[in-house]
């Protein structure tokens, strides 16, 4: 769910929360408890979308008040429509984006940031010069305290827009992480599809551990963030010319246009088709947080005239040059890499032996003892949530360090079909233990090569240990068939008595938690056994997560 629909949702919580009109003072205050930095002008803003959709109306001077249908949406929660919100939003932003490169007039798409000192201008300066930016257009905006500035810069959709309003239809496919070698782009490491996501993914990726932008600058090797779209084949000509006016009037970021039909970068590029390749507009903003510098990143927020923008710096030195090679093997998205090890699953529900699928994550030796002893806290404090099942294992390189072995959720998948039954794990999600539980943020794991979960833990999004605030953990959203439901059922509560964390078990057409299967099918909801590494992570102890790394045998697990 992107940062807008988390506070919609928090202001419906708040309203319903009140039994008269509330003002904007208020909703605001409320907010600013609950986490969100958030005006009285904001918040009227997404006062007047709630309006619109008629889950809120206005009583007069005395505020807002939710309505019937704002309440059944907070009882199911806003995220069942939003896994298809990020694309839609994208859609939408491509739309309204209607700037004229000829007359250098009209509207633009930015990603709004705020730093909170001059070095980080300084910091994004470099990297705007070294060509790693969608453009030096920029507006510095000081808020609050004199440290505190708002940064808006233009964000790559922009370029999607101004195709559309010249007759190319571009279609945002995927936003992921580039891999750059001797200043050589060579390919896509990881994707999330735009579609069936609530987190936008290029956000999903701006975090320390996962860019390496300074690193590209000073010594041309390291990971960026980029966005890859597709346009038809036959305005590939035209959209050449297009961006090379563009890259005239200093609009730019392309790395790659790639030949009719040919996969590009490792990303497949489908017959009559054509891939571009833009470097993410966060790419400066990445930089300033591989730094520890502290900044509050938002991505394509906004749609501003670009008027407002002027440029950062008048020199642009290009970092990176041509693609080294183009015939990457194509990377494969996380639920291909995972059919394999589901297929493998042998455990029998009656004699509570045989091979599961494991997350293994790993640790220095000297700090096991205290993770052993989080790990039995947090499940002792909630076990109908938490997997209590563990096993250590050796470290394939490294004597120093030990990989504490849990059961990944995809072993329920595994066991059903093993069993005749067709289990599809559609959804990685981040569920808040509300009453009742609703999930907050889903990824689709057809539509993404790194684990839905894994990041939620690198972006610090979960509160999982005992007495750290509103719960929230990992979970999974799976279908199954109907016409097998008694079958699964069966199986499914030997499972729950053994230990596994089945949380859900929905009914056809069901909104389950706030996931919906399809027809003829219904849900099931489990948790993640990196629930307890989760926990290790947030009390602070260096863990390298890994998700869905190997099969264990079940009898060899430990319980806490």
């Amino acid at each position: 769910m992107s940062e807008s629909e988390h506070r919609m949702i928090e202001i419906l919580r708040i309203l319903s929360a009140q039994d008269k009109p509330t003002g904007s003072k208020l909703i605001a205050d409320e907010l600013r408890n609950k986490g969100f930095n958030l005006g009285e002008r904001a918040v009227r803003y997404h006062m007047q979308i709630l309006d619109e959709k008629g889950y809120t109306e206005r009583m007069g001077y005395s505020g807002r008040q939710i309505t019937d249908l704002g309440r059944e949406k907070l009882e199911k929660g806003l995220i069942y429509d939003q896994v298809d919100f990020i694309h839609s939003k994208f859609e939408e932003m491509i739309y309204l984006a209607d700037f004229n490169y000829m007359t250098q007039s009209g509207n633009v798409v930015v990603n709004t940031s705020t730093v909170y000192n001059e070095e980080s201008i300084n910091i994004m300066k470099d990297i705007i010069e070294s060509g790693l930016c969608v453009s030096p257009y920029v507006n510095l905006n000081r808020v609050g305290n004199k440290d505190e500035i708002e940064v808006t810069a233009l964000c790559g959709t922009t370029i999607d827009g101004i195709l559309l309003n010249e007759g190319i239809p571009s279609q945002p496919e995927y936003g992921g992480l580039l891999k750059i070698e001797d200043f050589h782009p060579i390919k896509f490491t990881e994707l999330i599809s735009y579609k069936k996501t609530s987190v936008t993914p290029l956000d999903a990726f701006s975090n320390t551990n996962q860019t390496s932008v300074l690193d590209v600058i000073t010594k041309g090797s390291g990971m960026i963030p980029a966005n890859f779209r597709l346009i038809p084949g036959i305005g590939r000509k035209k959209a050449i010319d297009i961006i090379s006016q563009l890259n005239k009037i200093g609009i730019g970021g392309i790395i790659n246009i790639s030949e009719e039909g040919k996969d590009t970068l490792g990303v497949h590029v489908p017959e009559g088709m054509v891939g571009i390749t833009i470097v993410g507009g966060v790419t400066p903003f990445c930089a300033i947080k591989e730094l520890g510098e502290e900044i509050d990143i938002k991505i394509a927020e906004e749609i501003i005239d670009f008027k407002t923008l002027a440029p950062i710096t008048s020199t642009i030195n290009k970092t990176l040059t041509q693609i080294k090679d183009n015939n990457q093997q194509k990377i494969p998205f996380l639920l291909s890499k995972s059919w394999n090890l589901i297929q493998q699953v042998n455990f029998d529900v009656e004699k509570r032996k045989g091979d599961i699928i494991a997350n293994v994550s790993y640790i220095n030796e000297d700090d096991l003892d205290a993770a052993l002893n989080i790990m039995a806290e947090t499940y002792n404090s909630n076990p109908k949530y938490i997997n209590p099942y563990y096993n250590l294992v050796n470290h394939p390189t490294d004597e120093d360090k030990l990989g504490i072995a849990t059961i990944c959720s995809l072993s329920i998948d595994g066991l059903l079909i093993n069993n005749g039954i067709m289990s599809n794990p559609i959804y990685g999600g981040l569920l808040e233990l509300t009453e009742p539980p609703l999930f907050i943020d889903l990824i689709s794991y057809n539509g993404t090569t790194i684990d839905p979960h894994k990041i939620f833990l690198s972006k610090n999004m979960t509160s999982i240990s005992p007495n750290i605030g509103t719960k929230k953990i990992l979970a999974s959203f799976k279908e199954v068939p109907y016409i097998a439901r008694d079958h699964a059922v069966y199986l499914l509560e030997i499972l729950k008595s053994t230990g596994f964390s089945i949380y859900k078990i929905g009914k056809p057409r069901e909104v389950t938690y706030n996931a919906k299967a399809d027809n003829y099918n219904f849900g099931i909801v489990a948790g993640s056994g990196l629930n307890t590494i989760g926990a290790i992570k947030e009390n602070g102890i260096d863990i390298e997560v890994k998700a869905i790394e190997k099969l264990i045998p079940f009898e060899e697990m430990d319980r806490l």
